[in-house]
């Protein structure tokens, strides 16, 4: 058989492997479901062998024996940035801490910001201090498990704990390690080692790889595990979303990924960092890139609430209802702040808000005005991506919200620009098999991966009404924000609506 690349991905609620030829050609998938532990409010943890490496054996053990001996190369990513603290052998000390959906790390990230300055922080490691950031959490296991800290030797995330178990190597990406803020110098791609000594004292950080480059190769222990073949090369990896970005050719400054996900998460690379409040900025996934990102707290959370509520539709009625209604759903305009807001606002007690309905507004209206917000939402983002130096010049969209037509029409028309829809749309695991590719010399870096299938233009005779009812959605926010607060103070247990903040604009 021709020589076949592995990529896997671990997610938050699943993890998924493909099997692909050199050419992108897919051979073969394979997906296991696993649950999200959430121990404690604001809490969010995986057990590494339990979900990350048990997830990682069924996949190989479904496609390894497919590829009939003529494997080349293994590549994998997964949710992050994470904190598993590790001993010297790579065995887990407790629980991972996953990414931003974990807020435990609040104090510590105060203290941090103040320590170091938000300003200081911002320019050597592109990003402010947020529930996002490793090294708030690694200062929350010094003082919260110091038993576990004492024994802590190395620090991983999935695809570094796939990497080394499989290699032996203990290493972490770049773009990865460009999420551990404020441990990593963005600007010099090295771990800024005078503030980790700080923060992380005697913990040895790992040595740092772009994703393609081969960390190791499969040793015979591994081998005889998981079914890969001795000596097999598998690359450092990364996290997913940028892997996804890989798996649809987001590659060169300008392009965007949209990804049509539970949340929106939006991926620019750029030509030169300039880091701004409101953005993730990142090392990229290739020597010289970099990106900026960020994310709305809900998207397609959104549409299942709704279809929930509306208990017995079904996502098509739902979509044909909408699709009928005009563009601007009649007056409505929704803030989708249904869980808070990340970017660009950065608000957690923001609230979602439906205004303008009357009685001639039905369930067609309020899922349109729904899908609306979302794109109203992304050009938000994309201005501030454009107020810190990036200019667009292609928008590729990715995710389950991509089916089906109406939701990347809707974008389209809101943002004026056009949007590529690829062939594949499988995710990060097929950036990882791009990533594997490479790795194993099979294919060069700058060639195009997973071509454009269909394109979704923007209607031009919808300008006017999108832009008005825009100006209505920027507006709301700054007009309701206070009463956000109160209302969310009462829903956590704090004051009630008559003696928390003022309940005027």
């Amino acid at each position: 058989m021709d020589d076949l690349v592995l990529g896997v991905d671990i997610g938050t609620s699943s993890s998924k492997g493909v099997l692909a030829r050199p050419d992108g050609a897919v051979v073969a998938i394979s997906e296991r479901p696993h649950r999200l532990s959430l121990p404690r409010p604001g809490w969010a943890e995986h057990d590494a062998d339990a979900v990350w490496w048990a997830d990682f054996l069924a996949i190989c053990a479904d496609l390894a024996p497919r590829a009939g001996g003529g494997l080349a190369a293994l590549c994998v990513s997964g949710i992050g940035p994470c904190m598993l603290p590790a001993d010297g052998a790579g065995r887990p000390l407790r629980p991972a801490v996953l990414y931003g959906i974990d807020t435990r790390s609040t104090r510590e990230i105060a203290e941090l910001t103040e320590r170091y300055g938000a300003e200081t922080i911002l320019e050597r490691g592109g990003t402010l201090l947020s529930a996002q950031a490793v090294g708030p959490k690694l200062a929350w296991l010094r003082r919260n498990e110091p038993e576990v800290w004492a024994r802590t030797a190395q620090l991983l995330m999935p695809n570094s704990f796939i990497v080394q178990r499989l290699t032996g190597a203990y290493v972490l990406d770049h773009h990865s390690a460009s999420q551990c803020d404020p441990l990593y110098d963005i600007h010099q791609n090295r771990w800024n080692d005078a503030w980790a000594a700080e923060i992380a004292p005697g913990l040895r950080l790992p040595s740092l790889l772009w994703p393609s480059d081969i960390a190791g190769r499969v040793t015979a222990d591994a081998a005889a595990v998981t079914g890969l073949p001795i000596g097999l090369p598998v690359a450092a990896g990364t996290i997913d979303a940028w892997a996804e970005a890989v798996s649809v050719d987001v590659r060169e400054p300008g392009d965007v990924m949209l990804m049509y996900g539970t949340t929106m998460m939006v991926v620019e690379v750029v030509d030169r960092l300039r880091p701004h409040p409101g953005l993730w900025g990142t090392a990229g996934v290739f020597p010289g890139t970099s990106t900026l990102a960020t994310g709305m707290a809900t998207s397609g959370a959104l549409t299942a609430w709704f279809k929930d509520l509306v208990d017995g539709s079904s996502f098509e009625s739902l979509v044909s209802e909408a699709a009928a209604v005009p563009r601007g759903a009649e007056g409505l305009v929704v803030l989708p702040y249904f869980a808070g807001e990340r970017a660009p606002i950065d608000d957690p007690r923001a609230r979602g808000l439906i205004c303008g309905l009357t009685l001639r507004h039905g369930r067609g209206h309020l899922y349109r005005a729904l899908l609306e917000a979302t794109a109203y939402g992304v050009r938000h983002i994309l201005e501030t991506l454009r107020d810190a130096g990036a200019v667009e010049r292609r928008l590729v969209a990715v995710g389950g919200g991509t089916r089906g037509g109406l939701w990347t029409q809707i974008v389209s028309d809101i943002l004026g620009q056009p949007q590529e829809i690829p062939r594949q749309s499988i995710g990060a695991s097929y950036g990882d098999a791009f990533l594997a590719a490479i790795a194993g010399g099979l294919v060069d870096a700058g060639r195009r991966w997973n071509d454009v299938a269909a394109v979704t233009r923007p209607s031009d005779e919808v300008a006017d009404v999108y832009d008005t009812l825009y100006r209505v959605y920027r507006a709301l926010y700054p007009a309701t924000r206070k009463q956000m607060h109160v209302l969310a103070n009462f829903q956590l247990g704090g004051a009630g609506p008559a003696t928390s903040e003022p309940a005027t604009a």
